[in-house]
């Protein structure tokens, strides 16, 4: 009897210890930890490719609107991405354009935007704000898409022989930045390519007919 007991009692330690092994502590989880959702690469476009989609947007504010301008926000970690474009190609992540209508008075903002980031824009298309427009100002003046004939990969391959090229060798990571206006003063369409920190004051300015693809003059 004594026998059968110990046998017993050894066979429920045995069993007891195996259990013990093949368990897990407590809080521990049998599954995987969840994956971190994959980053959406940064979309980047030409400016006359962003400006037909912002365009055909504006057309459901209004339906006579015409482009005022389009610019490019091509700078180093824009957004908080380290790889955010610098428009080396020709291209933006964001693009921004003013839209005219003359039935409403009005300009109205959109932008596009393909860059990732934790501070990059929403991406896709975002309205903005509705300012007052006058037709006859000539610094607002719209322009007709036909204009257009000249993108802005095909722009900077021209201003990069009229002094740009030396700059981007000179400093691998100078934002280049593309802006198309009307030029009433010369009636034609331009593309200002901007190379430098800042459009407002860069390094240098080509300007470069946006339907012939032939160099204006650098900007003073």
């Amino acid at each position: 009897m004594r026998t059968s007991l110990r046998s017993f009692f050894l066979l429920m330690a045995f069993s007891f210890a195996l259990t013990a092994c093949s368990s897990k502590p407590s809080g521990e989880s049998n599954s995987a930890p969840p994956a971190k959702p994959e980053l959406k690469p940064t979309d980047a476009e030409t400016g006359r490719v962003a400006l037909q989609r912002l365009y055909t947007t504006s057309r459901g504010w209004a339906g006579d609107t015409l482009p005022v301008s389009l610019q490019s926000q091509n700078y180093k970690n824009a957004g908080g991405n380290p790889d955010a474009p610098l428009g080396h190609d020709g291209k933006s992540a964001v693009w921004r354009g003013v839209f005219a209508s003359d039935s409403r008075r009005s300009m109205k903002t959109y932008m596009w935007s393909g860059l990732t980031g934790p501070d990059a824009p929403s991406p896709g298309i975002n309205p903005g704000n509705e300012d007052a427009f006058a037709p006859g100002n000539i610094s607002t003046r719209p322009f007709q898409l036909t204009y257009l004939k000249s993108d802005s990969d095909q722009v900077l391959e021209t201003a990069q022989k009229h002094g740009g090229a030396a700059l981007v060798k000179k400093n691998a990571d100078l934002p280049v930045n593309f802006s198309l206006s009307w030029d009433s003063r010369r009636s034609m369409l331009v593309w200002h390519v901007l190379y430098g920190k800042s459009s407002n004051e860069p390094d240098l300015d080509v300007v470069v007919d946006a339907t012939t693809n032939q160099f204006v003059h650098v900007e003073k």
